[in-house]
C-alpha cells in the first residue's frame, strides 16, 4: 500500500483550532481487560438504601439509555426526574432501530464469544474506540437479553422455542437477537414498562413535552437543568445532585437523515458550551440500506433494516445503458454483485461504511438505478429473488414482512416482485460528549449515556450495537458507576436565586427573546436545509482538505445570516414549534463548524470517513495510526453569545490497545 496523503498548508491548523493539554481516562482499573469491570464495580463506593432517597438525579431523554437508567435508578431508591420533549417516552427514536441487538451468547455454536464481540466492535470501528469500554459492553451484552426476556420482549424463536439469531454487517457469526423488524420498538416498550412502574411507585417524576435548554453548573459540578415546557412556554428550573444526558445523536445536522425530525443536539451542545468536551464530532455513520432520496420535497429519509442484507443480494447493472431497464429484464450475466465480487469473505455483510462507500462508487461511475436526482441515479438494487426461491415467500414474509410492507407503502413498488432500491444515508453518530470509564464527562456530576456519548464505536458502529450500548449503559453500567459519585452527596442545596441558577435561566430567557426579535425573512427550515447540503457535500462520505475549509467558511456565513435574518413566528409564552426548531438549528450551525474542523484536522481515512488524500492504491481507506491514534476531545472556546465561535481547543486522549493488535482492516 502506498500513501497519497498531503500535508496541510502552513498555518491552517492555527486558523481553525488550538491544541490543549492531553487527557486520559483514569477510572478504568489496571489489570487484565476481562477483570476490569468486576474490579471497578467493587472499587466504586456504595450508597446505602436509606441514603438513596436523599439523592436526586435528572435524566434527559427517554430512549433505551434514558428509560432504562431512570427505571433502574428509581428501582434502586434514588429520586429521579425524567425529561423528554415527546408527549410520551414511547415516542423516543429508539423505536426506529429495527434490525436487532447484539449479544455474545453463542447460541448458534458458531465460534462467538465475549472476546469475539469485543474484537469485531473494535475492528468495525476501525480501531478508534477505547478498548476498555468496548470490552465491558461485550461483557454485559448477554445480561441484556436475559433482562429483556424477563420483561416480556417477544424475541424471535426457533422451532424448538430457543431464541433465534441472525447476522449483521462486519461479522461472520450469528449473534443478533431480533423481534421481526421492530426490535427497537419492542425493547423500548420493555424499558418503558419498567419506567412507568417506577413512576407509579413515586421514585421517578416524569416531565413530558419538556426540552432542556441549559445546564446548571455550580462550583464546577453539574447540578441541574433549565427546561422549557413546550406546551405553555414556561421556563423551568430543575435541580439535582447529578445530571445524566441520554438525548441521542445529532445526525439531523445533515437535515436529511434517518433520525426522527425532532432529534437534535441541544442538550449535548448546551453542556458543551458549559465546558463538557465533545469527542470525535466528525464521526458520523452513513447507513447503506436506506430508501433513496426522491427529490427536494423530502424532510427525512427512511431506514430499511440492515438485517435485509442477510438474504438480499446487492447489485447494479454492469453496463450504464441497462440502468433504465426493468431489473427483471437484466440477465444474470449482466449484473454486478459488486460486494460479493470485491469482498468475497463477507459479501453483502461487509460493515456499513464499506457498503456505503461502494454504493456511492457504483453510482458515481454512472451505474446507479432509479430516477435521476440531480446529475446521478442514486440507488442500487437489494434483490430477494434468490431468497424467495430458496426459502419460499412465506418464510421471507415471516422474517421481513413489516419491512417489505413499509417499503411498498413509501415507494409504491412490490419488493417481492421487483428488487428494492437502496442508497446510503446519514444514520447514527459515533461522536458525542467525552466520558471516562464511569460514563462521567469532564464536568463532575454530568454523566452521558447511549448515543449521546462517544465511547464505544470508534469511527464506525457495527449494526445492532446501538440498542446494545443504550441498554448496557442504562441497566448495568451507569447504576454501578454513578453511585461512586453520589456517595459523596447530597451536595449543598441550591435554589433559584443561586448565582449559577440565575445565570443559566437568564441565558435561556435572553436567547429566546433574541430569536423572537430577529423578525427576518428566511424560514428556519431553509437554513437547516442549506446547512445539511453543505455538510453532506463536504463532510459526508468523502472529505478533502479544500472542501472542508470551504465548508467552514460557508457555515460561518450561514450562521451569521441566521442570527440577522431568520424568521421565528409566534411568542415564547405558548406552544411554538417554530421557536423550538430555531433553537435546535442554531445549535446545529455551531456543531456543523466543529464537525468540519474535527474532520479537517484528522488527515486520514478511517471508518466511513474517507479522506480523498489518504487512500490505498486500490482505493480503500488508509489509516495513520502513527499520527491519529487518539480520541479528539474538543473544548468550547466561543464568544459570550450564541452564534459566536472562537477557535476550539483540541485535547487528545491516546488510545492504547493491549488486548487487540492494530491492523489495516480487510473484509476480503
Amino acid at each position: 500500500m502506498t500513501e497519497t496523503i498531503v500535508s496541510a498548508p502552513d498555518g491552517v491548523d492555527a486558523d481553525y483550532y488550538r491544541v490543549g493539554a492531553a487527557i486520559a481516562d483514569t477510572k478504568a482499573p489496571a489489570g487484565p481487560i476481562d477483570k476490569k469491570w468486576t474490579q471497578r464495580k467493587f472499587d466504586a463506593a456504595l450508597v446505602n438504601p436509606a441514603n438513596r432517597r436523599n439523592l436526586s438525579v435528572i435524566i434527559v431523554g427517554t430512549g433505551l439509555a434514558g428509560a432504562s437508567a431512570a427505571a433502574t435508578l428509581g428501582e434502586a431508591g434514588y429520586r429521579v426526574q425524567s425529561f423528554c420533549f415527546q408527549d410520551s417516552p414511547r415516542r423516543a427514536h429508539s423505536i426506529a432501530a429495527q434490525g436487532g441487538i447484539n449479544a455474545a451468547k453463542n447460541y448458534k455454536e458458531d465460534g462467538d464469544s465475549t472476546y469475539r464481540l469485543f474484537y469485531d466492535t473494535v475492528k468495525g470501528g476501525d480501531y478508534r474506540a477505547r478498548e476498555t469500554n468496548v470490552y465491558r459492553l461485550a461483557e454485559v451484552s448477554a445480561n441484556i437479553i436475559d433482562q429483556c426476556v424477563a420483561q416480556g420482549v417477544p424475541f424471535a424463536r426457533e422451532y424448538g422455542g430457543l431464541l433465534d439469531n441472525r447476522s449483521f454487517g462486519g461479522v461472520q457469526v450469528s449473534r443478533t437477537f431480533y423481534a421481526r423488524g421492530q426490535t427497537g420498538q419492542q425493547l423500548l416498550i420493555g424499558a418503558y414498562q419498567a419506567l412507568e412502574r417506577q413512576i407509579a411507585e413515586g421514585t421517578v417524576e416524569m416531565f413530558t413535552r419538556h426540552e432542556m435548554l441549559e445546564l446548571i453548573v455550580e462550583d464546577g459540578r453539574a447540578r441541574g437543568i433549565i427546561a422549557r415546557d413546550l406546551v405553555t412556554g414556561e421556563i423551568e428550573t430543575h435541580l439535582a445532585d447529578a445530571v445524566v444526558l441520554a438525548s441521542g445523536g445529532y445526525g439531523n445536522v445533515f437535515f436529511l437523515s434517518t433520525n426522527a425530525m425532532g432529534s437534535n443536539i441541544t442538550a449535548n451542545w448546551r453542556a458543551h458550551r458549559k465546558g463538557a468536551y465533545f469527542g470525535n464530532p466528525c464521526y458520523t455513520q452513513i447507513h447503506p440500506t436506506c430508501i433513496p432520496v426522491s427529490g427536494d420535497h423530502q424532510s427525512k429519509l427512511t431506514l430499511m433494516s440492515e438485517s435485509l442484507r442477510n438474504d438480499g443480494r446487492i447489485w447494479v447493472p454492469k453496463r450504464r445503458e441497462d440502468c433504465e431497464k426493468d431489473p427483471r429484464e437484466i440477465a444474470e450475466s449482466d449484473r454486478d454483485y459488486y460486494l460479493e465480487r470485491i469482498y468475497p469473505a463477507f459479501g453483502n455483510l461487509v460493515p456499513r461504511d464499506i457498503a456505503s462507500r461502494q454504493a456511492k462508487n457504483m453510482c458515481d461511475e454512472g451505474r446507479g438505478v432509479g430516477p435521476m436526482v440531480g446529475d446521478f441515479r442514486r440507488g442500487v438494487y437489494l434483490d430477494f429473488t434468490d431468497a424467495i426461491k430458496r426459502l419460499g415467500r412465506p418464510a421471507v414474509e415471516a422474517k421481513y414482512g413489516n419491512l417489505f410492507d413499509m417499503y411498498a407503502r413509501i415507494t409504491g413498488e412490490n419488493p417481492y416482485e421487483v428488487p428494492m432500491r437502496i442508497y446510503p444515508a446519514v444514520h447514527y453518530t459515533m461522536g458525542g460528549l467525552w466520558v471516562d470509564y464511569d460514563l462521567q464527562s469532564n464536568i463532575p456530576g454530568l454523566f452521558v449515556t447511549g448515543e449521546a456519548n462517544f465511547s464505544d464505536h470508534g469511527a464506525n458502529r457495527l449494526g445492532a450495537s446501538a440498542l446494545m450500548q443504550g441498554l448496557a449503559d442504562g441497566y448495568f453500567v451507569l447504576p454501578n458507576t454513578i453511585r461512586d459519585y453520589l456517595a459523596k452527596g447530597p451536595f449543598p442545596a441550591l435554589d433559584e436565586n443561586s448565582p449559577a441558577v440565575a445565570q443559566a435561566r437568564a441565558a435561556v430567557e435572553e436567547r429566546t427573546a433574541r430569536l423572537l426579535a430577529i423578525n427576518g425573512e428566511r424560514s428556519v427550515d431553509s437554513f437547516h436545509r442549506e446547512l445539511g447540503n453543505i455538510m453532506w457535500e463536504y463532510c459526508g462520505m468523502e472529505r478533502s482538505e479544500t472542501g472542508l475549509m470551504k465548508a467552514i467558511d460557508l457555515i460561518r456565513s450561514l450562521r451569521a445570516e441566521f442570527w440577522r435574518n431568520v424568521r421565528v413566528l409566534g411568542t415564547g409564552d405558548s406552544l411554538n414549534q417554530s421557536l423550538e426548531k430555531a433553537g435546535r438549528v442554531a445549535d446545529f450551525l455551531e456543531l456543523g463548524e466543529l464537525m468540519c474542523i474535527d474532520a479537517l484536522h484528522r488527515r486520514e481515512s478511517c471508518g466511513g470517513h474517507f479522506r480523498a488524500e489518504s487512500q490505498t492504491e486500490d482505493g480503500e481507506a488508509l489509516r495513520h495510526d502513527d499520527q491519529y491514534l487518539y480520541v479528539a476531545a474538543w473544548e468550547f472556546a466561543g464568544g459570550p453569545g450564541d452564534g459566536q465561535m472562537g477557535a476550539p481547543v483540541l485535547h487528545k486522549e491516546e488510545l492504547v490497545y493491549e488486548a487487540i493488535e492494530l491492523k489495516q482492516r480487510s473484509y476480503k
